[in-house]
């Protein structure tokens, strides 16, 4: 018999493309506002990284359960430290 996890990890997350209008897409609310807000008052040289800082953010919020993620670490349920992480990762501990 083999030990099964009780949730399986989740699937690899979909990159979304360096693209204005795929950021903006995939944010949602005051953020996406808060994105096009940032990218239309820019100068033109200094939009590349306003468009690296919220891609990123859009990255983070497109992750499988991220809302309950942060809830969870602000609530200061279901934390783990980095070596537990690892071993559920790939199997291997610092």
């Amino acid at each position: 018999m083999t030990a099964q996890p009780v949730y399986p990890p989740p699937g690899p997350v979909a990159v979304i493309p360096h693209t204005i209008g795929a950021i903006g897409d995939a944010l949602t609310g005051e953020k996406r506002l808060a994105f096009y807000a940032e990218v239309l008052a820019t100068e033109e040289h200094a939009v590349p990284a306003v468009m690296r800082r919220w891609w990123m953010t859009a990255m983070l919020n497109s992750a499988p359960d991220a809302e309950r993620s942060r809830a969870d670490t602000q609530a200061g349920r279901n934390l783990v430290s980095v070596d537990q992480f690892l071993d559920r990762v790939d199997g291997t501990a610092l």
